[in-house]
């Protein structure tokens, strides 16, 4: 089925009014949630075959998101979609204001291979929930997990309502040359640039989750090893192919060299070896030569070892980095973390400052004037104070970047809000209107006219 033909088919189904229904929304997010459920082991199976990734990982990454984004949509679809009744100012008397959630119409979702179920399923069911029309495009990178999302939904979701589309990157190109109500992509900047640019092309609007230099600080107020201890989770989680993983961390230099053996200390403590479980494997080749060629091994301070034929990397950290080295050039996405020391905290906010905005940050202090000064200096997407990639697990907090790191934000209403449109109504009276806006005009009615705005 040619994928024109399939957006063509959404467009005429969406026109019927049907997915704006609550009870149609409803019950296919039901839908999807037990077929996620009953499909769970055959998921676990597709992401172990693409990049090693354990059912705990899994399961805690990936499918908790996804059940609890659908089951805050059936909690809260009903609120969320009520008309919001708003304040109707003088000039407008008597009459009432009310906002309408509008669906957007027909949408594509272009998902990552990283988190291949989370970044595809979850903007989707927030598509759904909005009462939308979608087509999915997963990451072809991940290839099992794109097959068995297309198994899943192609298999018991009618297409001119939900569709996923497989292919690479010719297909991906082919569906940007088709005029969508809204585009979301999760990915990087360089290939969000394309997206927006075929976007432009028919003023579709664009939601992009793309990533960055994300910083970590630890000051000499922190809790060291509780720093220690939730950098190094944060960090090697999924082999450091995170989007919002700290990608550099900046240590204050009275602490560096006991901070650095409480990082060595919890990496040998999580087992992060070639043969664990709970230690993901690089997606492929290509990236695998990417990141060793990004370890000065003259600068390894701990780790560094790899192994080719399973695409593993130990678990590395980088000591005596400066800001001229090239794994600080660019985003790593894997897991090596460089280390950069400083003697001035505010002087460290500054060097951040000079980079591109990041899509997370995170500090580790107990000083309330260096966490006052992290909050209102530095610019990101979201982040963390004590603690490093948590702040996506509460779906009261919106998730997205800012300036080179993205545009737009979801999760929970913030998803709902961008799948849809604020229709403005204002709706008035038939009686009892002044005749003052109506010619022939007067210097009387002007001096009313501006004694009522």
């Amino acid at each position: 089925m040619e994928i024109e033909s399939i957006l063509l088919k959404q467009r005429d189904f969406f026109k019927t009014q049907q997915t704006k229904s609550l009870a149609f929304r409803k019950m296919y997010l039901e839908k999807l949630k037990n077929l996620i459920i009953s499909h769970e082991n055959m998921l676990y199976e597709a992401i172990n075959k693409d990049f090693g990734k354990s059912k705990f990982d899994t399961f805690t990454t990936e499918l908790s998101f996804i059940l609890n984004d659908i089951n805050y949509y059936l909690k809260n679809l009903k609120s969320l979609s009520k008309p919001k009744k708003v304040r109707t100012n003088l000039v407008n008397q008597l009459g009432s204001s009310k906002i309408y959630a509008d669906p957007l119409g027909c949408v594509l979702v272009i998902g990552a291979w990283n988190y291949p179920y989370q970044l595809s399923l979850s903007p989707i069911i927030a598509a759904m929930a909005a009462g939308n029309c979608c087509i999915l495009k997963p990451s072809e990178i991940a290839e099992n997990t794109m097959k068995a999302m297309a198994a899943i939904i192609n298999e018991n979701f009618p297409p001119e309502y939900l569709y996923v589309y497989e292919g690479g990157i010719d297909e991906t190109t082919a569906l940007l040359k088709l005029r969508f109500d809204k585009i979301f992509f999760t990915g990087s900047t360089k290939v969000g640039k394309i997206v927006y640019k075929a976007a432009a092309e028919h003023l579709t609007p664009v939601t992009l989750e793309l990533g960055g230099k994300s910083p970590a600080i630890v000051t000499k107020n922190a809790n060291l090893e509780m720093a220690a201890k939730r950098i190094v989770w944060g960090k090697f989680l999924n082999a450091g192919q995170t989007c919002v993983a700290p990608d550099y961390l900046l240590v204050e230099e009275t602490i560096q060299e006991q901070f650095l053996e409480m990082l060595r200390k919890y990496i040998k403590e999580f087992q992060y070896d070639q043969n664990s479980e709970q230690y993901t494997r690089i997606i492929n080749q290509r990236n695998f030569q990417r990141l060793i060629h990004l370890i000065n091994k003259e600068k390894i301070y701990s780790g560094g070892n790899f192994d080719e034929e399973k695409l593993y990397i130990e678990p590395t950290i980088l000591n005596h980095i400066d800001w001229n080295d090239d794994i600080m050039q660019e985003e790593i996405f894997g897991p090596i973390l460089p280390v950069i020391s400083f003697k001035n905290y505010n002087a460290a906010l500054n060097s951040i400052l000079e980079l591109e905005k990041p899509l997370a940050a995170y500090l580790f202090t107990s000083d309330s004037e260096e966490k006052e000064n992290f909050t209102r200096k530095l610019s990101f997407g979201g982040g963390c104070i004590n603690d490093t990639v948590m702040h996506l697990s509460n779906d009261h907090l919106p998730f997205g970047g800012v300036g080179n790191s993205g545009i737009g934000n979801y999760h929970g209403k913030y998803g709902f809000e961008t799948f849809s449109h604020p229709k403005a109504v204002l709706e008035k009276a038939t009686w009892g209107e002044p005749n003052i806006k109506y010619p022939p005009y007067s210097e009387k009615k002007l001096s009313w006219i501006k004694k009522l705005m």
